[in-house]
Formats: C-alpha cells, structure tokens, sequence
C-alpha cells in the first residue's frame, strides 16, 4: 500500500512511463501535456492517500503502481519503464481486484491509453468504447474499458 514516502518516486515513474513508453503510441507533444515538466502538477501524496493505491516496491525500487476508487474507478496504472512485462502490472491488478471484492463491486473500470489496451483486455477488461480526450491543450485518443466481478 501507498505511504507518504512513496510520493517521490511516483511521481518520477508516472513522468518517465509516459515519456519513455507512452511516446510509442502518442506523439511528443501529447505525452508532454500528460506528463508536463513539473511533476509535480498532481498533489500524489494527497491524491494517493485518498484511494487504495498499491504500490510494487523491489528493494526500495517502486517497479509500478495502481489506484482503486471505491466507486470501482482505476485512476493511475503504470509500471516502472525497467519492470514492463515482467509481472508488475499483473500482481499490482490482482491485489487492486482482490479489494475490489472486499468492498462488494460488481464491476471494475477504467480509462486506458492506447498503450495499456491490451494489458487490460489481458486482465478480462472489454472496450466500452473508443473516445478522445483533451489534456492541457491536446487531444487523446483512449479507451473506455470495463471488467464485470
């Protein structure tokens, strides 16, 4: 689970994910305005707190991470640049679905960028639909996705 400390590196993650990874699918001004140069742009510690994050942590490395509203909203999912397809994303998804039945939902969704598609079409999610969103002045393509429990 999420703690204070965490906030730093969680950050720097969400940053260098987008930028490193997400450029595959978007372009360079896109990911710019998702993952602006301060990164600090989001109070994560606040936000964090607020939700049931789960963090992966190898050794003091955050290898990902992976917010849980109550509603059943999965806000942020990202896996560390250096732990992609290695499992991360999977473990940080079970324990996300575990709480997701403790709390009684019936169903689980979230908003997915091109990139995390067909991680989440793995974990059982289907697309809803297919939208585009505006950040900072860009447009977006995502996907709207959900997992009936």
């Amino acid at each position: 689970m999420f703690e204070a400390q965490d906030a730093e590196q969680i950050a720097q993650l969400f940053h260098e994910t987008v930028r490193e990874i997400n450029v595959r699918d978007y372009s360079s001004k896109q990911v710019k305005a998702w993952a602006p140069d301060n990164i600090y742009f989001r109070n994560w510690v606040e936000v964090c707190s607020s939700r049931f994050t789960y963090v992966a942590d190898d050794e003091g490395v955050i290898a990902g991470f992976g917010e849980l509203e109550p509603n059943g909203h999965i806000d942020c999912f990202y896996c560390h640049k250096n732990y992609q397809r290695c499992g991360v994303g999977r473990q940080i998804y079970q324990a996300i679905e575990a709480k997701a039945v403790e709390l009684s939902l019936n169903r689980l969704f979230v908003e997915v960028s091109i990139t995390a598609k067909s991680f989440f079409q793995r974990m059982g999610f289907s697309v809803v639909q297919k939208q585009e969103v505006t950040c900072r002045g860009e447009s977006f393509v995502n996907y709207v996705m959900e997992k009936s429990l």
